[in-house]
């Protein structure tokens, strides 16, 4: 019966929408509402933290990568390259100018 409440809770909710506050106010609905044991009520919600981590973990992921994407097809460099270049071009003018 819990698994059940878990696909209709993910489904309608949007697991990666989630806050740790909007967790616990729909587990403790969710238990009231279905009667949930105390057990019942702990797992659903340590089951949509998991849920939410991980799916808030994913959405990071895929923009970073879709950000990196972009600054590729832009031909930009990343500020480690910029820092190391810069670096580069000091130690150059220094033995230039010394």
């Amino acid at each position: 019966m819990l698994e059940l409440f878990e696909k209709v809770v993910m489904t309608t909710i949007g697991v990666a929408a989630l806050s740790q506050k909007r967790a616990e106010e729909l587990a403790s609905e969710m238990k009231d509402k279905f009667k949930l044991s105390e057990d019942e009520g702990k797992r659903l919600f340590e089951r949509i933290q998991t849920l939410t981590k991980e799916n808030r973990d994913k959405v990071k992921e895929m923009a970073e990568d879709e950000v990196r994407k972009v600054v590729e097809r832009l031909g930009l460099v990343s500020r480690q390259e910029y820092d190391r270049l810069a670096a580069r071009v000091q130690e150059l003018e220094t033995k230039l100018n010394g």
